[in-house]
Formats: C-alpha cells, structure tokens, sequence
C-alpha cells in the first residue's frame, strides 16, 4: 500500500478491510475500493453540506434584514433546499438559438467539477484527504482558476450581451485579485517551507491568522472576489445585467450554477481554515467535528459579509485591488521573508515575535494606504454648452 497511503485513515482502513475478502493478487480491487470510497464520501459529504448551507445563508440574511427567510417548506423551511431542487428539475431546458451548444452545456458541468477537485488535497482530519500533494496550495490556485474560465465559457456560449458583460467582468476580477492572493498565499509558504496543505497546516505553531493578519485580510478579500460574492457581486448585478452569465439558462442547469457557488464558499472556507486556522490541529473535539466547525465560522463570517456591505462599482472593485491590496500584498510578503531569514526555526516563540511585528505593520500599512486610495480625485470642470433655440 506505501508509506504515504498508509497514513490516509479511511484509505487504510477500506483498504485493510476489502483486501482481507478478496483472493490473492486481487489488491488492485482494493485500491479502487478504498480511493472510491474518499472520493465518494467527501463529494456527497460536499453537496449535502451546500444543499444544507443554502438553507442557512437564507436564513440568516433574513435575520440580518429583519425578516423570516424561508419557513414554508417543512419544520423551519429546512425542506425548502429540496423543494428548490424539485422545481428545478421539473423547469423546461432552454437553449439559445444562437449558442454553442457544446459549450454551453460544458460549463456549468466544469464550474462544479473545478469545485469537487479542489477538495482532492485538503485535508479535513487528522490523516484524512484524498492526496497529500506536495504542491497542494498551487493545486488549489490553478484548479480554482478554472471555476471562472467556466462563467466565461458560459457569457460567450450564450451569444447574449448581459451574459457576455458578466462573464468579461469575471475575467477583470481573476486577474485583477489573483495577483495579491497568491501574494498572500507566498507569505504562508515561505513561513512554513511546503506548499503541502498537511505541512501548512502541522507548520503552525500559531494560527496564522494571529501570525500574518495582512495575509489573511488580503487572502479573505480577494477570496471574495473571485467566487464573486458581496460586495464584489457585478458578475450577475441583477440591476445591470438581468442575471449575468447564467442569464440564458434553466433548469438543472442554472442549478449546477447555483450549487457551484455555494460549495465554492465552503470550499474556500476549508482552505482558509487550513492556511490560516490550523486546519484540524488542537482539538477539543474529534478532528473532523474541530475541522467542520472552523469551516462553518468562516461560512458565517461570508454571510455576515454580504448581508452588511453594499455592491461596488466595477471601477471601484478593480481599483481596490491594484491600488490598495497589491501594495499591501507586497509589504506582506517582503516582511515575512526578512523574518523567516532572522528566525529560521519556526516555534511558537518566534512565531509570537513575528506576531508582535506582523500586527503593527499591518495596522499602519492599511491606514497608510486607506488614506492615499480615498484621495478624491480632482474633479473635470463641467462645460455648458448654450443651444439656440428657434424663435417662433
């Protein structure tokens, strides 16, 4: 089985169980039992969770507005996610006279399928994860990437200026917040030596949110932005572009949209939970139970995020991330490396002093630079030009 997948629990334990049933030489049946089995429970684990997250996000905007939120749909309105699925299911699939069909129907299937693979190296318990590659974080980044060339497959398939709008602002916001997150991302690695989410996460003899607060502001943010939630929503501003890149599509199909972008929240809640939160370490309770429960504050805090802050402008989005993020991601990561080369040994004293530094930076850095981006800029005189009018 090999020293690495002996360390996987769930692999080991199906592997053990089904490789005692089946004959010599038979092993190979083993292997597919028990890397199907992972690969099984946390898809089904995912859906279910952002099937049920639906339910909570409602819920809670209704009581950050002031109303009920859904309550109709069996004790609570906790059968309102099923009741939505039904009536997706039984809506009419559209297709555009003028669209791809090929690529129009392969997008929402990729959005889902960028989601699901992203969650092949997080570990979410003690010795539990699908694989522990030692370029996890990269993995993460160009998987990720992925979800967002789908919403642009999506715009252009659906031959529909609104949904070719949304689409392109997706793309401006890729680019424009990939470069301070993985800015970011860098300080983390260089901090712990791996780009192993299982090394991230066992490297931290602090939280790393206490270590590199910058670091998880930047990250956070930019997080935000690219699975274009609020107040980074343009992407389907529905008081500009009807519904944006999923303006033409119905039924199962908006739906695998619709689930994509809630399990990317949970998806991104785990990542940040392993970058910056310790990931399953030091727990009161079982490590996986310890783990869910990070995932769930985080979630919480993005909820919290889109119920207080309104939607930017698409000026002002772009503008935050080169005039005001990308610097900060900078001062980030050149003091992280000047600390890592005085304090080569990572322990949790000199992680304490990195914090003692890190705190102060990132304090004056953020107001330093909230200053200079909110200098208005000098106003254009407004001309007035007199029309003659015709004299009866």
């Amino acid at each position: 089985m090999g020293d690495v997948l002996a360390e996987n629990r769930i692999f080991s334990t199906v592997y053990t169980l089904v490789n005692d049933l089946v004959p010599d030489g038979w092993s190979w049946v083993a292997y597919l039992a028990a890397g199907m089995s992972i690969i099984m429970l946390v898809v089904n684990s995912l859906m279910i969770m952002a099937t049920f997250y639906t339910w909570v996000e409602r819920r809670l905007l209704g009581r950050f507005q002031s109303r009920l939120g859904p309550n109709r749909a069996g004790p609570f309105g906790l059968l309102q996610p099923i009741a939505d699925l039904l009536k997706l299911l039984s809506k009419e699939d559209i297709l555009p006279r003028s669209a791809d069909r090929i690529i129009f129907n392969v997008a929402p299937v990729l959005m889902l399928a960028a989601t699901l693979i992203v969650l092949a190296v997080v570990p979410f318990g003690r010795g539990s994860y699908i694989a522990d590659l030692n370029i996890g974080i990269l993995f993460v980044v160009a998987i990720s990437g992925i979800g967002t060339f789908s919403i642009f497959m999506a715009g252009w398939a659906s031959a529909n200026k609104y949904a070719m709008f949304g689409s392109m602002r997706a793309i401006a916001a890729l680019v424009s917040y990939e470069v301070p997150m993985v800015m970011s991302i860098l300080s983390v690695v260089v901090l712990t030596g791996s780009m192993s989410m299982v090394d991230i996460a066992e490297g931290q003899a602090l939280p790393f949110i206490l270590v590199l607060p910058m670091a998880f502001m930047i990250f956070m943010v930019s997080i935000s932005a690219e699975l274009n939630r609020a107040p980074f929503d343009i992407v389907e501003a529905e008081s500009e572009l009807i519904s944006g890149y999923n303006t033409e599509y119905s039924g199962m199909k908006f739906g695998t949209f619709f689930a994509a972008e809630f399990a990317n929240v949970l998806v991104a809640s785990a990542v940040i939970a392993v970058l910056f939160l310790q990931g399953w370490r030091w727990a009161v309770l079982p490590s996986h139970l310890w783990f869910l429960l990070k995932v769930g504050a985080l979630a919480f805090v993005f909820i919290w995020i889109r119920a207080t802050l309104p939607r930017l402008r698409i000026d002002q989005i772009l503008g935050f991330a080169w005039k005001f993020l990308l610097p900060l991601s900078l001062i980030n990561l050149v003091v992280a490396a000047v600390e890592v080369l005085s304090w080569p040994e990572q322990t949790a004293l000199q992680q304490f002093y990195m914090a003692l530094i890190n705190w102060p930076v990132a304090i004056v850095s953020i107001v330093v630079f909230s200053k200079i981006v909110s200098k208005r800029q000098p106003v254009q005189p407004v001309v007035r030009v007199a029309v003659a009018q015709e004299v009866v």
